[in-house]
This record gives C-alpha cells, sequence and structure tokens, in this order.
C-alpha cells in the first residue's frame, strides 16, 4: 500500500512541474518546490515502509542498528565540524616529513592567499625551490640581500646570456666586493605564489656558489616571517 502512495505522489509531483511550472504557486509554495516537496515526501514513504518492514518484531537489531548509525553520523559532523584543524593538523605532520627546502603549499583558510612554508636546513639556512623563468632554480634565502642575487650558471640556466651584460653594480660577496650586472626576472615562482618581473643582479663569473633570493622578491609578499623551524610565505 505504501509503495501505491509513494509513485502516486510521484505521479502527481511530474504533473505539477508539467502543468504548472510557469503558473504562481501551490499551497503557498512555487510550483517547483512544491513538486519537490511531495517527491521527498514520497522518498520517506517509501524508505520508511521498507525500514518498518524489514525490522517488523526485531526491535533488538532495530536498536543496535540505529545505535551504529547514530554513531556514524555524530563522527562525520564532527570530522566536518573540525575539518579546517584537521587539515592543519595533517600538514604539519607533512611538513615535518618533507625534506628540507620542500615547497609546502598551504590550504587557503579565512580567505588567506597563497601560503608557502618551508622548513630551514641542520645548518640553519632555508634552501627554497623556484621556478625563476619557468626553470626549476635553488636559491638561498638572504634578507641581507636588497634583491635577487642569480650566479652567472644559474643565470645562463634560466636562458640569459651573461656575454652580454653589463657588470657595473658593486656588490659585497662572501669572496670579497665585486660588481654585478642589473637584470629582469621574468618571473619568479615558489609554490603557487608567482611575481613577475623582479628586478634582480648577476654576479661575476666565479662569484657566487648560490643564488640569493633577496628583498625585490620578498618586498613584494603580503608577508614572510620565520616561526621556529619554518619560513612562511604569503602572497
Amino acid at each position: 500500500m505504501s509503495s501505491w502512495i509513494a509513485l502516486g505522489l510521484l505521479i502527481i509531483s511530474a504533473l505539477v512541474l508539467v502543468l504548472y511550472h510557469d503558473q504562481g504557486t501551490i499551497a503557498g509554495l512555487q510550483s517547483s518546490n512544491f513538486a519537490g516537496l511531495m517527491a521527498s515526501v514520497a522518498l520517506l514513504i517509501w524508505i520508511g515502509s521498507s525500514v518498518l518492514r524489514d525490522y517488523s518484531g526485531k526491535y533488538g537489531r532495530a536498536l543496535k542498528d540505529l545505535t551504529t548509525w547514530t554513531g556514524i553520523t555524530l563522527i562525520l559532523v564532527t570530522l566536518y565540524t573540525f575539518r579546517i584543524e584537521l587539515m592543519e593538523g595533517s600538514e604539519r605532520v607533512l611538513q615535518q616529513l618533507m625534506p628540507a627546502g620542500t615547497n609546502i603549499s598551504l590550504s587557503p583558510y579565512n580567505n588567506e592567499r597563497a601560503t608557502v612554508r618551508i622548513r630551514k636546513k641542520n645548518d640553519g639556512h632555508f634552501i627554497i625551490n623556484t621556478l625563476t623563468n619557468n626553470k626549476p632554480l635553488t636559491m638561498l634565502l638572504d634578507t641581507g640581500a636588497s634583491t635577487v642575487v642569480l650566479s652567472a650558471n644559474d643565470a645562463r640556466a634560466i636562458g640569459i646570456d651573461t656575454t652580454k651584460l653589463r657588470y657595473v653594480i658593486p656588490v659585497d660577496t662572501a669572496n670579497g666586493k665585486t660588481l654585478a650586472a642589473r637584470i629582469t626576472i621574468k618571473s619568479l615562482a615558489v609554490g603557487p605564489i608567482k611575481l613577475r618581473r623582479i628586478e634582480a643582479l648577476v654576479a661575476g663569473e666565479g662569484d657566487l656558489r648560490e643564488s640569493l633570493l633577496g628583498m625585490s622578491f620578498l618586498n613584494r609578499l603580503r608577508s614572510y616571517e620565520v616561526t621556529g623551524d619554518f619560513l612562511v610565505l604569503r602572497s
């Protein structure tokens, strides 16, 4: 009997959609909403009748299954409620497991923009994997450098002809004072953070072992900070 009632309600829903889809309201509801309500009631009747039929006289089993599904529902609701905290926790665990220098992109929370966290090496330095002019390039974080500084080898690796540069900018390096050439990097990305037209210098041949990620990049971020063993960059 209940199956016939459910079928009848579904037929009524279909007729309402066909006959009254562009006409006013029914019982204070839009025709589409009324049809949806009828379909929902039909579904509840069908499910309810099936449940009552399956559990007829089986009260112990019904209580056991009700308890199980209630527990599952509570677990799912709890996981959804604390989904942000769980995601943050999983990202922290991932950060501890990944090698130093690995760029770890964090999910945006509270409408934040792109965020990258990088773990410090054992020697205390931050090694950052970048895409410079769309070429993979590893740089050393140097907040004391006013600009990004590329070694001659790295400059060639990203497509710069170092023989055509003018080395006229005086700079201090670990090897003492030397001259560098001014360039503009087309793009520099750290994970999802990507900036264009970055002022930079190219060091002379053999004057610099590692390229430096300096302030001409960092100053264009929303923020950057060192928290414990991690460098956090925010676009």
